[in-house]
């Protein structure tokens, strides 16, 4: 039959569903199967065949005929599971099945009177195998999770049949052991199969309904509590999906095997299409819906890890019931860490590579994903973290992050990639290891829209924060303290930065302590107080190496002198608040010297008109998202929380900490009725006492009268000589006593389950266009807004 006469027949069989009023017996399988049975449509024929009216028609007035629909379609999977697929016939009508539910479902879960259908069981619709007394008939969902895991291993149609001959009877289904059929070498598993184009669409078009099976997650409300866990996911990484170990591994490997560049041939995919990219997507996208997991409420201990072979660590206590998620954190053995960083390292550079041969390779477009992967890997496998920051092999993680949160800055529908790239450099910045990697002089030339610098990767690190924080747009805001708490975070061990990013620093700090930006909200003085900070930490611990920030901070000395004179009498901040009426002239680039950027690259583009993003919530702010810890003589981190914070030795930054200070600011100040700030002179000197500025003020009080000397007597007006001097010069003796370091560690928290869960379903729902799965539903979870 043509294809053409068999959309036909297709798109009949919808109008007779659709125009029914009277129930259509279950039993009826002649009308059953004009939906699956005689046709060959596509993903795409079935979204435009069954459009979304007509799916809401059937839903709202004959009910029980799409219910009939859908545990038929169901019941279909689960015999094409039961049978393993022989033939052709079978194949065709699974997965037309599977296109049908992944059109319908998305509008079973828009409905709440519909949402717990699937969780039910279907009266008179026992197993395939008959067992009719309603005792042990499974849910539909569960059946439908079950027949999608076992047809995803299933010979001749997803995997390699294993049989040399077609005489021998084909694979038993039931016995077949699924760890032998894992789709791709790499964690546990050392062959690599064939690749074969047809198994990997019919692996996509599975994928593709799992997916929509798990999205019921968007049609809630984005839940303060969050610990909703997603029946469907609960339920398919449970040890009653038997493939679960084999089908974490198939995915994760697919993902960190992917090399899109083709065999390291420029220009191969212009010659070849590349079918292993869809798969590739789907399959992160399934895995990190499948690691939604809240780590700040888990620690239920179940699963005992005997039957996971050698990948998997068994020593550590049994961990969460997510399989998936217990099997991601007991991965240990360094071949397999090198193995994802690798993969992941080389798919997020992918983009870059793009800019030195335009067109060379395949550009993915996953990085969204990519990232989101590699935050769970960190935050649920401690292993794997140190093995991140063990070697400079972490850099080639925060170039591309560098480079993505530079191309976003300007971009209004990136918003998120934004949080996620800066989420991802907090978490590794409470390492020591991460600010330790950070020397390692940056020579790769990646055209990036940033000053041309000679220096190290914190030099690089600090170009892009500034460059965001100068340049990016309004919504970025939030981010601020989470930059500057990484730059903190580094301070201590950065042996020498360049000049433009020493420059870049106090134009940071030149611009967060005007009096206009200190008054004008609750929350900036935090911006000077991390500054302080960061200096302090520098001079304290890596003066050697730093002349160029000494030599910095001589010639904006002022900012320092103004900043312990701060007035705070009421007309005065009456007087700075005007300045702020005026439009500000933000934080823009003046005083700044911008540099020429690097040759070849592209300035930040902000969205083009009518793209689409999705909402997001709130992030948690600084002090809930980080635990402060403070680390001890020999390098071992000691926690500090908010009770131990009794004041501490005088000039030590814990007593300094402006923390009651910040709690005490909504007291002290008071917010009009209109909620407009209003600054009082009481809340100014609450924190103004508490700048940390006697390391800086002694180190100008030493240091300025003998370059100004030296200039005088040597009539000079080069830097090069006085540079010179401060490189040899010390103030051993001179400096208040060392304060302890201060590390903010992230910690997660349900405020940041919360966001990553809506971050991750708004880049699924956006970037599943062919076919738009989601597009026009009714999704609860964020608000689908055009630029």
């Amino acid at each position: 039959m043509g294809s053409a006469d068999s959309k036909l027949n297709f798109r009949k069989a919808v109008i007779q569903l659709t125009t029914k009023t009277q129930p259509v017996e279950a039993t009826d399988d002649a009308f059953w199967d004009q939906f699956w049975a005689d046709t060959a449509t596509s993903v795409q024929d079935v979204f435009a065949l069954v459009p979304a009216a007509e799916i809401r028609a059937v839903r709202e007035e004959s009910p029980s005929n799409l219910a009939t629909l859908c545990y038929k379609a169901v019941e279909k999977l689960v015999q094409g599971a039961e049978s393993g697929c022989h033939s052709e016939k079978e194949k065709q009508i699974v997965l037309n099945c599977s296109r049908l539910l992944t059109r319908v479902l998305p509008y079973i879960f828009e409905d709440p009177d519909w949402r717990g259908f699937f969780w039910s069981t279907v009266p008179g619709a026992g197993r395939a195998g008959g067992d009719d007394d309603g005792e042990n008939a499974r849910p539909l969902a569960e059946s439908l999770l079950l027949a999608i895991a076992d047809l995803l291993f299933c010979p001749d149609f997803t995997v390699q049949s294993h049989r040399r001959s077609t005489v021998d009877s084909a694979e038993d289904v039931h016995s077949l052991d699924s760890c032998e059929y894992i789709w791709e070498a790499g964690v546990g598993f050392a062959h690599s199969p064939q690749p074969n184009y047809i198994h990997d669409l019919n692996r996509m078009e599975l994928l593709k309904l799992l997916l929509t099976c798990f999205s019921e997650a968007m049609y809630l409300p984005p839940a303060p509590d969050s610990g909703s866990t997603n029946p469907w996911v609960q339920f398919f990484c449970s040890t009653e999906n038997r493939h679960a170990l084999p089908l974490f591994t198939s995915l994760l490997n697919t993902v960190c095997a992917y090399d899109p560049v083709g065999y390291g041939i420029p220009y191969n995919h212009l010659l070849f299409s590349d079918y292993r990219e869809p798969l590739v997507e789907e399959a992160a996208q399934v895995l990190i819906v499948t690691l939604d997991h809240d780590s700040a409420t888990s620690a239920s201990p179940t699963v005992d890890g005997t039957t996971t072979g050698t990948a998997m660590d068994d020593a550590d206590p049994p961990g969460p019931e997510n399989l998936f998620v217990n099997y991601l954190s007991r991965i240990h053995r360094e071949e397999d860490f090198q193995f994802i960083l690798k993969g992941i390292a080389r798919l997020l550079s992918n983009p870059l590579l793009q800019t030195y041969l335009p067109n060379s390779t395949k550009k993915i477009q996953f990085h969204q994903e990519l990232l989101v992967l590699f935050w769970k890997l960190c935050d649920f496998n401690k292993k794997f973290l140190f093995f991140v920051l063990k070697s400079s092999d972490v850099l080639d993680i925060l170039v591309p992050i560098l480079y993505f949160l530079n191309d976003a800055r300007a971009d209004h529908s990136r918003v998120g990639l934004m949080h996620i790239g800066v989420f991802i450099l907090l978490l590794l910045s409470g390492e020591r290891n991460f600010g330790v990697r950070l020397n390692k002089p940056y020579s790769v030339r990646v055209p990036m829209d940033i000053p041309v610098f000679t220096g190290t990767h914190a030099d690089l690190l600090i170009v892009v924060f500034h460059k965001i924080i100068t340049s990016g747009h309004q919504r970025l805001q939030p981010l601020f303290d989470c930059l500057l708490t990484i730059v903190v975070n580094v301070s201590p061990y950065l042996k020498s930065l360049s000049m433009v990013a020493a420059n870049k620093l106090l134009h940071l700090l030149e611009a967060f302590s005007t009096t206009w930006f200190l008054f004008s909200a609750a929350q900036n003085h935090h911006l000077v107080f991390f500054l302080l900070e960061a200096f302090n930490n520098i001079i304290q611990y890596q003066f050697d190496g730093n002349s160029n920030l000494v030599y910095a901070i001589i010639r904006k000395r002022s900012v320092f002198h103004q900043l312990a004179n701060l007035p705070a009498d009421p007309p005065a901040i009456h007087k700075a608040l005007q300045r702020r009426r005026r439009p500000p002239e933000s934080l823009s680039r003046t005083g700044s010297q911008e540099g020429a950027s690097m040759e070849g690259s592209r300035p930040a583009a902000p969205a083009e008109p009518g793209t689409l993003k999705t909402s997001l919530v709130a992030t948690p702010g600084i002090d809930k998202l980080t635990e402060k810890s403070q680390v001890s003589e020999d390098g071992t981190l000691r926690s500090l929380e908010p009770m131990s914070q009794q004041s501490s030795a005088e000039g030590s930054p814990a007593a300094e900490e402006p923390e009651q200070a910040w709690r005490e600011q909504r007291r002290l100040s008071s917010a009009s009725a209109s909620g407009q700030w209003n600054p009082t002179s009481e809340w100014v000197l609450s924190w103004k006492s508490k700048l940390p500025l006697q390391t800086i003020m002694r180190l100008l009080q030493v240091l300025v009268p003998q370059v100004e000397k030296i200039c005088i007597d040597k009539g000079l007006t080069d830097e090069s000589e006085i540079l010179r001097f401060l490189q040899h010069g010390t103030l051993v003796g001179l400096l208040p006593v060392p304060h302890p370091i201060l590390i903010r560690k992230y910690q997660a928290n349900s405020g940041t389950a919360m966001w990553f869960r809506t971050y991750m379903w708004g880049v699924i729902y956006l970037r599943n266009v062919d076919p738009p799965v989601w597009y026009d539903t009714d999704v609860k979870l964020f608000e689908i807004q055009r630029v």
